[in-house]
Order: structure tokens, then C-alpha cells, then sequence
């Protein structure tokens, strides 16, 4: 996801629907997007306007939807205990490692070139697995240990146990450790990783391992919070997002297509490395 993946989010929270007919609680879309910019507070009236304008255009009631921002952990999952959240935007990462906890069912994804991960370190570091014995792995997706090792590492190999992996939402001063030859990689998305020549100290760092192609962010379900009509007419929803009045205009500042299905093959064979000791998709 790029920069503009939190204005992203906040578009599709438009759409939620009142749990309860004439209910006058709104529904709450729930976008979690660990390490990236700006805070709950600053997003929130860029979330209040878009949602006001393709609530109505949608058909519903003013005051029906309501949409919060989280760029961290804790303030995510607070948000999705609570009754009125009955739908998530989050990245690949935090549905598998939360979608158990939470009931997420995944039901779009948005549409983008598949994301890739990779761990980068030092140029000439590492040489295999092994060799990571004692390192420290830091990225956006830290927070989930087993989406690094049997996911982003699966194809290349896991590293040894007392490897340490932890979230960091600046990668730049991950990326300076490890050019500086400390015991540390950096676990980047694609566009990290395609950033990484314009760094001034690019010549001192080199991509070990990269992840097979993946989903990159997923629309969900939280339970059965939405009734089954109003999930169906809130995936039509998303998916004619671009018929809308105004809506292609909103999509292009937002630098995105569009939504669309699942792919519901690739994303089980995730799921299934995901939970596996063995990690990689089958």
C-alpha cells in the first residue's frame, strides 16, 4: 500500500450499513493500518466528509455510518471489540494474525499489483538462514512473527529461533542499522523496497529473500455483526464504488482502481502457510 492507503480506507468506511433497521446507531468500519501516517484524530475529518458524500450516494440514512482510523495495534483491536464495528479494513498481515480473535471474514480486496515482502540487510551479511542467528527483523508486519517466518521467509528458509521480530514503523532507521552492518534486517513491502535505490546508502544494502506475491489489504466482516442482505448490498456497494457520482474522481486522487472479490483460492492457501508449522502456500 502507498502513502495514500489511510485515505483509501477512509473511502470504503462510506459504506457501512446500520446493523439494526431504523436503528440510530451507526455501523462502524474499522480501518487498522499499523505503521503508516497520520493519527486517529487527523484522519478524521478526511473520513467524515468522504463518508458523508458517498453515504449519500448510496441511498442511507445521514448519521448511519461512522468510520475510525487506527495506525496501531492496541487502538485497532479496542475498536473492533466493540458492538458497532461490523466491518475492518486492515492489511494481509493483521487479518491473519487477528482473524480467529475477531471472526474476520474477509468478502474484498482492494485492488492493486500483488504485494511482495522482502527482508533486506546488509550487503554481503547474510548468506543463508542460518547465518541470522542473533538478529533482529523489524518491519510493518513485526507484529505478527509468524507472517515473517512463514510467509515473507518461506520460499528462502527459517531463520533460527532466537531471532527476534518485532514491528517498527520507521524502516528508514532500521535501513541505516543494517548499512551500517549492525545485526539487523528490514522486512519492506513492495514499495519500500522499490524506494530503496534512492536512498543515499542503497549501495550497502541488498534484498535477501522475498515473499511469493500476495494480497495486499482486505475488506471484512467482523462476525455476524451485518445481517447477510445488507453485507450483499454493502458488497455491491464497494464494487460499483466507481459508477458512483464522483466516485471514478475520488478513486484517481486516491491513486486506486477499485474493489473486487476475493480471490478466495489464494487467499485460503495463505491462510493454510499462515497456520502450518511448515509455512508456504500450497
Amino acid at each position: 500500500m502507498c502513502p495514500s492507503a489511510i485515505a483509501v480506507m477512509v473511502l470504503v468506511s462510506a459504506l457501512g450499513f446500520s446493523t439494526e433497521a431504523g436503528s440510530n446507531e451507526p455501523t462502524t468500519l474499522v480501518v487498522c493500518a499499523p505503521g503508516f501516517p497520520s493519527n486517529t484524530e487527523e484522519a478524521q475529518p478526511m473520513m467524515d466528509e468522504l463518508a458523508a458524500a458517498l453515504t449519500l450516494g448510496a441511498g442511507r440514512a445521514a448519521g448511519s455510518i461512522a468510520a475510525a482510523y487506527y495506525p496501531d495495534i492496541d487502538g485497532g483491536l479496542e475498536a473492533l471489540r466493540e458492538e458497532r464495528a461490523a466491518l475492518a479494513l486492515v492489511p494481509l498481515p493483521f487479518y491473519l494474525e487477528y482473524r480467529r480473535q475477531l471472526d474476520l471474514r474477509a468478502t474484498l480486496q482492494v485492488e492493486q499489483d500483488p504485494e511482495v515482502w522482502s527482508l533486506v540487510a546488509g550487503t554481503d551479511a547474510i548468506g543463508a538462514p542460518e547465518a541470522l542467528a542473533g538478529w533482529e527483523l523489524a518491519g510493518m508486519p513485526g507484529y505478527s512473527p509468524r507472517f515473517v517466518r512463514r510467509l515473507v521467509l518461506a520460499d528462502w528458509g527459517q531463520p533460527p529461533e532466537d531471532v527476534q521480530i518485532r514491528f517498527a514503523s520507521r524502516v528508514l532507521s532500521v535501513l541505516r542499522k543494517a548499512a551500517a552492518g549492525d545485526k539487523v534486517a528490514a522486512v519492506l513491502d513492495r514499495a519500500q523496497t522499490e524506494a530503496l535505490p534512492s536512498l543515499p546508502f542503497a549501495a550497502d544494502l541488498a534484498v535477501v529473500a522475498r515473499s511469493r506475491p500476495l494480497i495486499g489489504t482486505l475488506l471484512c466482516r467482523v462476525g455476524e455483526r451485518q445481517g447477510d442482505d445488507e453485507a450483499e448490498a454493502v458488497t455491491r456497494a464497494f464494487l460499483a464504488l466507481e459508477q458512483l457520482e464522483g466516485g471514478r474522481e475520488l478513486l484517481d486522487t486516491l491513486r486506486i482502481q477499485r474493489f473486487q472479490a476475493v480471490a478466495a483460492d489464494q487467499l485460503a492457501r495463505i491462510e493454510r502457510a499462515f497456520e502450518s508449522a511448515e509455512g508456504r502456500e500450497r
